[in-house]
């Protein structure tokens, strides 16, 4: 009998170092890819690129947000899958940084604007044509993303997803909602079509909380978006919770001012918050009681940019994107005082318990030295 439970505390042990090792940013891989095949390198930077929509930096799970994707729309994991391989594959034929392809940065604007030329198309799934539009603009990512870093460097803010959202308005504004080889859904200001009611389902709004961090890639059911939530999830647990709250939080923000229906339930009220809530909270920021506040204060206030910005680009056709969410991270990276102290540079940024890990070991060898000056 000891003998078994000395055999089953080590096989506890061994799978739980199996787990550990899938989770974080998996810098173990990185040194084990170096000398691999450069078709399987290629996957793992692709599948970081994947994972970098949400802000994290783990292969593994952007395997299971590419199976979620697949999962709830093949011809959407398709584009996706697309959008991804021909942005790296730029990236890598420009000789971009190495350290950038390989951790996947210059694969996550390709992939979200695949993913939403698709949503946003208004012929049917496997209209192949549009394969054409989506490798033309997963390939200007590249280029914007490579002249967008080196300006924005100078105040150490990162390129995030303005590639993204620039490329996406130039082809919708180019090609506009009557072209007859790549037409799409006009976006229209909410509830403009329909007056909205005062009724509210409760179970739907619950539903609109999960919902809401799969609309991050354009995905509107729910066993994807609990897929995608268990990506992040293996990533980094911390980030995760930030992603349910933000989403919860640009719920409550469409609440308060009559959001129609539709965006609540559909989650698309929720993302731009759960964005700015994950960006705040434990990732640019070292997660402490200040910056969970403050992460909620970003959710809330990316929620609130993006119903005002749906309602005027709405007027001209045009979706608001994440736009609201980037320049509000960006306002807030640029913030002084004493929010700043706790600011990680954009080089540094890893997964948010090593960040609070390696900022606490900096605080107690800082004491430590403290009381050594004042004995001496």
């Amino acid at each position: 009998m000891v003998e078994a439970s000395r055999n089953c505390s080590s096989l506890c042990r061994r799978v739980l170092k199996a787990l550990l090792l899938c989770t974080g940013d998996m810098e173990h891989l990185v040194k084990y890819m170096q000398d691999k095949f450069i078709v399987l390198q290629l996957v793992v930077w692709c599948l970081r690129g994947v994972t970098r929509v949400t802000l994290a930096n783990n292969p593994l799970s952007g395997a299971f947000i590419l199976a979620a994707l697949f999962w709830a729309s093949p011809w959407q994991g398709l584009l996706g899958t697309v959008g991804v391989l021909v942005s790296t594959l730029t990236a890598v034929i420009l000789g971009q940084d190495s350290t950038e392809i390989s951790g996947g940065l210059h694969g996550f604007n390709g992939m979200l604007v695949s993913l939403l030329m698709g949503v946003l198309s208004s012929a049917q799934d496997w209209y192949w044509w549009l394969l054409l539009p989506v490798c033309f603009g997963s390939a200007t990512c590249v280029f914007l993303y490579s002249g967008l870093s080196p300006v924005l460097d100078r105040w150490d803010l990162p390129a995030s997803v303005f590639p993204f959202n620039i490329v996406i308005v130039l082809y919708l504004l180019c090609t506009g909602s009557d072209n007859p080889y790549f037409p799409h859904h006009p976006a229209m200001p909410p509830g403009v079509l329909d007056p909205n009611g005062t009724n509210l389902i409760t179970i739907e709004l619950v539903r609109s909380i999960p919902l809401g961090v799969g609309q991050i890639f354009a995905c509107a059911a729910v066993g994807p978006s609990l897929l995608i939530l268990g990506a992040i999830l293996l990533y980094s647990p911390l980030l995760a919770f930030h992603a349910l709250l933000g989403s919860a939080v640009g719920m409550l923000a469409g609440l308060s001012m009559a959001v129609h229906h539709d965006s609540l339930y559909s989650g698309l009220s929720g993302f731009n918050g759960a964005l700015g809530c994950m960006a705040v909270g434990g990732l640019f920021f070292t997660f402490s009681w200040r910056t969970h506040l403050f992460a909620i204060a970003s959710a809330f206030l990316s929620a609130y940019v993006d119903i005002a910005l749906s309602n005027l680009l709405g007027t001209v056709g045009l979706p608001a994107c994440s736009w609201a969410a980037t320049l509000m991270v960006t306002l807030m990276l640029l913030l002084t005082g004493s929010l700043a102290a706790y600011r990680i540079p954009i080089g540094q940024v890893m997964a948010p318990e090593h960040n609070w890990h390696f900022r606490s070991q900096w605080e107690a060898r800082s004491t430590a030295e403290r009381e050594m000056t004042d004995v001496l």
